[in-house]
């Protein structure tokens, strides 16, 4: 989600550090993904997100583990604030952020994912929502 030359990202604790990463999540039984990613940007921001489409899909390991990240990357945009609902256990907040806020920190960020996804986005990489199907 891009505001004027922002992002929205999640400050959240992981691993006993503090980081920066978009809002991210599990997938619930019985929930499409487009259906999941609302609920967890809403659970981890207290914003309502409606998707536009597709940026990418994103595999990364993490070094020296076998913990291995599949990430798909929506964008789309806000519409309403509920600055009083809680959020996730682990969210310290959410924040809007430029690119380079992030860049200029790259320890901070919870994977390469943020930025690759971020940076996909400004080159202007985009899929329809309808290369998503359920079979359930």
């Amino acid at each position: 989600m891009e505001n004027q030359g922002k992002f929205l990202i999640v400050k959240e604790k992981a691993d006993r550090e503090i980081v920066y990463n978009q809002p991210a999540g599990h997938w619930e039984k019985n929930e499409t993904l487009i259906e999941a990613t609302i609920r967890e940007t809403l659970e981890e921001t207290a914003y309502q997100f409606i998707p536009q489409g597709i940026v990418g899909i994103y595999q990364w390991t993490v070094p020296g583990t076998l913990k291995t990240y599949l990430r798909t990357c929506l964008y789309g945009y806000t519409s309403n604030h509920f600055p009083e609902q809680a959020l996730d256990d682990g969210i310290i907040g959410a924040q809007w952020m430029s690119r380079q806020e992030l860049a200029d920190n790259p320890q901070s960020l919870r994977s390469p994912m943020v930025l690759k996804c971020i940076d996909d986005y400004l080159a202007g990489k985009r899929y329809p929502l309808s290369i998503l199907n359920s079979l359930d």
